[in-house]
């Protein structure tokens, strides 16, 4: 499996289209460049900053707005599963979440996930936005066949820091975890350790794709990773923007399991 994980940098003085647009040029540059990529990933936020919450109320948009749009469409013209990141979702009920978007080849609605964790301490992320309440995945399938590749579990940012939603997701199936962010430069030895981890202990492929430049005065981590269950780093992004492209074979987390088999031994 061929994975591009896109790091971008938000400029929110840039038009809303400007900055869609953009994004779905990095989309189609990560399909061609990545030789045939079969999963594109877009960081936390990307259209609406993280740490930054003054634009969010007029920036927000429906899960079927603009943005929606715009990654539905790339992921059909350019023949890709696409993680879009998250947005800033305006609910029909007037809350607001961090909710990530998932498509398919054909355009398919294949995942959303309401951020569970919200990040600030009764500020920010944490005062604005309502907490999410259930687990994403969906099933990765051939382009060619159709057949079932593996099942995929979503995460979001700070969510890494709780390490029982990720045991949740591998009880649902999950092989791979994808982890869109917008991770402080001041943490990245925790972005760095704590996705070793997750990957580690759930033996599990984890894909976190990171923003870069600076949010709210805040300089962004970049450094996004592709990992494998024993922990090993695969490809990992610098701090800028880049897209950062791996190629794996999904099916190795089976074996991974069989030959040390430390999740059945579980007690609690």
């Amino acid at each position: 499996m061929k994975v591009a994980l896109i790091q971008l940098e938000t400029i929110l003085d840039r038009t809303p289209r400007h900055t869609r647009l953009r994004a779905a040029a990095q989309v189609m540059t990560a399909a061609e460049d990545g030789l045939g990529s079969q999963l594109v990933v877009l960081p936390e936020l990307w259209a609406h900053g993280a740490f930054d919450p003054k634009p969010w109320p007029e920036l927000a948009e429906p899960i079927d707005g603009e943005i929606a749009t715009t990654m539905r469409a790339a992921a059909v013209t350019n023949g890709v599963v696409l993680h879009a990141g998250s947005i800033v979702e305006r609910a029909a009920g007037g809350e607001y979440y961090n909710t990530s978007l998932v498509y398919g080849y054909d355009g398919e609605d294949l995942a959303t996930y309401r951020k569970i964790h919200r990040f600030g301490f009764d500020q920010g992320e944490a005062a604005f936005m309502a907490p999410g309440t259930d687990l994403a995945t969906f099933e990765l399938r051939d382009f060619m066949t159709e057949r079932p590749v593996t099942t995929v579990g979503l995460a979001t940012c700070y969510d890494l820091r709780f390490p029982e939603l990720f045991r949740k997701l591998v009880d649902a199936g999950a092989k791979i975890v994808i982890i869109p962010a917008a991770w402080p430069a001041r943490r990245r030895g925790h972005w760095r350790t704590l996705l070793q981890a997750r990957a580690i202990e759930n033996q599990v492929f984890v894909l976190a794709c990171a923003a870069v430049g600076t949010q709210g005065d805040l300089e962004m981590s970049g450094h996004s990773m592709v990992i494998d269950p024993w922990g090993e780093i695969l490809a990992e992004g610098g701090e800028d923007e880049e897209i950062v492209f791996a190629d794996f074979d999904p099916a190795s987390v089976d074996d991974t399991r069989e030959r040390f088999p430390v999740l059945r031994d579980r007690r609690l």
